[in-house]
């Protein structure tokens, strides 16, 4: 289980391997960019996908295979074998190596060369070899990360290993966006009582009071206290009288987020927004979720609002222009609400991202 978070610096981010990494080819982010971002973990999978063949994902623009091994464990390689550029998830494993469909060249855990069919025997080329990832099982879901250099632990969710509670993994989300306007839209208390409209937001109130931010290793967290439900407009008769709503918001940069919401009765749902970048402008919304309440009511109503809330935030983010996010404060305009964003938006700056625009 991750008892804890170890960040490095920003100055230490972009280390020797990172500048030595080669950019993928059509890269759509900034050099710079790509370099700040490539240290950390992203899922990239759930790990039910991730059985007997290999799975082709998209990460910071690189192609990336994972596969599982003959003792479960899972690797990660760039998608692509050396000889002669065929995918590698086009392939499939037996025991401890991937094997390409092309010609049949077998790769071990290491990512070595062990076997070309057409040579038995016969002398390996050195260049014959993966380019590994590091990989990591949490919450149902597969994390990479393309250098080595970042923080040692994944963002942390440590209810999901609990007992106490259920845990629900809704269907991953394509976004036609920016990673970084999607976290910043999830973090946003101010837009309830008018994009929600529909699924739990409620139009006469839209006064947000007053939050602190308090700075933390691996980002910083938002704890808000207001009168707005979390009950579906369905459900808000349930709402205690003068019940106050405290939603908990936990930043790991770059782009993740879990959000807390303290129910009546001591009810805690939890839910991680994890926003995997694709390309710089191309997102997979990863959502794990997991509540100590209501644990034999049926699932569907919950992936059913759950998947309502994001697509009106969804609605909203992928028409934002610009479609990066400014990173530069003086490019729009804030107000006290945007308290999360403006904090979001420091930090990013301080792991080296772009001062005007980035993913």
């Amino acid at each position: 289980m991750t008892t804890s978070t170890s960040f490095l610096p920003a100055s230490e981010l972009v280390s020797a391997e990172s500048a030595q990494a080669v950019l993928p080819r059509g890269c759509t982010f900034t050099e710079s960019d790509w370099r700040a971002l490539a240290p950390f973990w992203y899922p990239v999978a759930f790990s039910h996908e991730v059985g007997s063949q290999p799975y082709a994902a998209t990460l910071l623009d690189e192609r990336v295979v994972v596969y599982r091994l003959s003792d479960g464990k899972l690797a990660a390689a760039r998608d692509i074998c050396q000889h002669r550029g065929v995918p590698l998830s086009m392939g499939h494993v037996e025991g401890d190596e991937i094997i390409c469909k092309y010609h049949g060249l077998r790769y071990d855990r290491e990512g070595r060369c062990t076997c070309i069919p057409a040579h038995p025997g016969g002398a390996i080329s050195p260049r014959l070899r993966l380019q590994m990832f590091q990989v990591q099982e949490r919450y149902g879901l597969v994390w990479v990360r393309l250098v080595d250099n970042g923080p040692l632990a994944l963002p942390e969710m440590n209810e999901w290993d609990d007992p106490a509670y259920l845990t629900v993994l809704p269907n991953s989300v394509p976004i036609k966006a920016a990673a970084g306007r999607q976290i910043e839209g999830f973090l946003d208390v101010s837009h309830f009582a008018f994009i929600h409209t529909e699924s739990f937001g409620e139009a006469d109130n839209t006064v947000v009071p007053d939050y602190p931010i308090t700075k933390t290793p691996a980002g910083f967290v938002a704890d808000y206290i207001s009168t707005v439900s979390n009950y579906s407009h369905g459900y808000k008769h349930l709402n205690p009288p003068d019940f106050l709503w405290r939603r908990r918001f936990e930043v790991y940069y770059p782009f993740t987020a879990k959000l807390t919401v303290f129910f009546p009765n001591d009810g805690q749902l939890h839910i991680m927004n994890a926003a995997s970048p694709v390309s710089a402008r191309q997102t997979q919304l990863f959502v794990p979720i997991c509540r100590n309440f209501d644990k034999d009511a049926p699932l569907q109503a919950t992936l059913d609002f759950n998947h309502q809330v994001f697509a009106e935030d969804i609605a909203i983010v992928e028409r934002q222009w610009p479609e990066d996010l400014p990173i530069d404060l003086q490019e729009e305009a804030h107000f006290p609400a945007d308290r999360s964003s403006i904090a979001y938006r420091k930090g990013l700056a301080a792991l080296g991202l772009g001062r005007s625009y980035t993913a």
